[in-house]
């Protein structure tokens, strides 16, 4: 048996990518799954994908970005299910652009998707979670390793969640809850996922064909993976652990490195 069988868990932003993709997981190893999203039809309709193969879901459209609406899916969470065990703080958003082009609103929209989406919805859930002694888990990336050209408002909040969750273990020590954060690797991204471009406005992200691109369902084991094994942090693909290995022992490195191939950055942003 599992060692996530009877256990409930709420995956942020889980109406696609990603997200969907740990529901999933979560739904196939006995896990009661809440599903999020701010479009009831998109979760809807991975709710009923994961009722086919016999999966608990339900769904709750909020935009956790808010705190009242944050408050609402943790209260309607624990009213369907009774507890939570994990929180799995997907949800968020990328920006392409160098600074100087971006209007003002690209760094508001993906600092209150990516921070407060994260930190409202943990706050709110803090109580619960110690009962179960469960776990708190954030999708980062390796954008938060070090900040990346044309990325600097997702660097940043991808950063932030990493101090976020580095003072949350800390204060939760004593009530025995795993905070846990995942920083991911280029993965595949799903068909129409949009980012803001530096006008404002969503734009939709082109495919990746790369072959060392990760899917969905890879960022998924290692999610769980992390939560079975209590750990704090993992760094996906060989690469991406030695970027951040050489980050802490010379950052100055990185940063020539990510000059030397700045083109790369420029053309992913067209």
């Amino acid at each position: 048996m599992s060692r996530l069988q009877h256990k409930v868990a709420l995956v942020t932003g889980s109406s696609q990518g990603i997200g969907k993709a740990i529901a999933i997981a979560l739904a196939q190893r006995g896990c009661t799954v809440v599903l999020n999203g701010r479009q009831q039809s998109k979760i809807d309709a991975v709710k009923a994908e994961i009722e086919q193969f016999g999966g608990q879901a339900y769904a709750i459209e909020a935009d956790v970005s808010n705190y009242t609406a944050a408050k609402y899916l943790i209260e309607k969470t624990i009213e369907c299910c009774g507890k939570l065990d994990f929180l799995i703080n997907n949800v968020g958003i990328s920006s392409r652009g160098y600074l100087a082009e971006l209007h003002p609103d690209v760094l508001q929209q993906v600092f209150n998707s990516n921070v407060n989406g994260s930190i409202f919805p943990t706050q709110v859930a803090l109580p619960h979670i110690r009962l179960q002694k469960g776990s708190i888990v954030f999708i980062s990336s390796l954008a938060a390793i070090h900040g990346l050209p044309g990325l600097a408002p997702y660097s940043a909040s991808k950063m932030a969640l990493q101090a976020f969750a580095e003072a949350l273990r800390i204060e939760e020590h004593a009530h025995q809850i795993h905070i846990g954060i995942l920083r991911v690797a280029k993965t595949a991204i799903e068909h129409q996922k949009q980012t803001v471009g530096a006008n404002g406005q969503m734009q939709p992200l082109k495919a990746r064909t790369d072959e060392k691109v990760l899917s969905m369902e890879r960022v998924a084991q290692d999610c769980i993976q992390l939560i079975e094994n209590r750990r704090f942090s993992q760094t996906q693909t060989l690469l991406g652990k030695l970027n951040h290995l050489l980050n802490r022992i010379s950052p100055r490195i990185v940063e020539r490195i990510l000059i030397k191939n700045i083109h790369r950055f420029k053309e992913e942003s067209q």
